[in-house]
């Protein structure tokens, strides 16, 4: 077995960040494979330093709209291949879902719908969470997948639940996909097998400066196939790097 270091970050538009320092930070990480999402870019719009880093490959999928959505991964490990398609119409729109197959788990790195602007946009966010959990039954390696999930788990994830149970990203339909893959799937939370403290958040708004007062959600996850349980290190929030309204996590794990 060998130790792997993964990181994933919602960076809020990957030009912006170059700009911020992110390629300074990347190899700061000294990671494995660093997994971003809302690139709100498309490849012919980056530069070769973003494309190819030193040391990494990078892998990309970018939904029709420029200056929306797009998630990327940076990775030292070479693929046997990658995923960029799926059996869902839902899943392949928008440049939301990217994956990378290896010898031995298969990693996916996911922007998740956001259902804040109305119903219809939360039904399909609920539709992409169940036809990425019909996806991952079809593999046949254990799975490891990240991303901004937008949607916080159980009121210790954010900082004023009351207030919030009838806003998207804390409504229970939401939260439901939730307490079924963790609880009946036993999918694995990472952050939490280590963590299980209040005020551990990954994502601040900005209009309201919130992150100031740590008034936030921890809507940013690795999540594992059940198989990898007792294959975990370690599990982090930078909640000290900024340059974006979400915070970079972390994973630590030998396979």
């Amino acid at each position: 077995m060998q130790e792997l270091l993964f990181y994933s970050w919602n960076v809020n538009g990957i030009r912006a960040q170059e700009k911020k320092g992110f390629l300074d930070w990347l190899h700061q990480t000294d990671a494995d494979i660093i997994a971003i999402q809302e690139t709100k870019s498309h490849t012919d719009q980056l530069n070769e330093n973003l494309l190819s880093p030193n040391g990494y490959q990078s892998f990309w999928k970018s939904g029709e709209r420029k200056g929306y959505s797009g998630v990327g991964i940076y990775s030292r490990i070479e693929p046997i291949s990658v995923i960029d398609h799926f059996n869902s119409q839902i899943l392949n729109a928008e440049g939301r879902l990217i994956g990378l197959e290896f010898k031995n788990f298969y990693f996916f790195n996911g922007y998740f719908p956001n259902g804040g602007r109305g119903m219809d946009r939360v039904q399909y966010k609920l539709d992409f969470y169940k036809d990425f959990e019909k996806y991952l039954d079809t593999l046949d390696k254990p799975f490891i997948f990240c991303g901004d999930i937008n949607t916080a788990h159980n009121e210790i994830d954010l900082a004023r639940p009351k207030e919030n149970r009838n806003h998207s990203g804390f409504m229970d339909i939401e939260r439901a996909w939730l307490h079924h893959i963790f609880d009946n799937r036993k999918f694995i939370d990472s952050f939490r097998v280590f963590n299980k403290e209040p005020n551990q958040y990954t994502w601040w708004d900005q209009k309201t400066k919130a992150r100031n007062r740590n008034i936030g959600w921890r809507i940013d996850y690795f999540i594992l196939d059940p198989k990898l349980k007792d294959n975990l290190l370690d599990a982090q929030i930078y909640a000290q790097k900024m340059g974006s309204d979400h915070a970079p996590i972390s994973l630590k794990i030998k396979i």
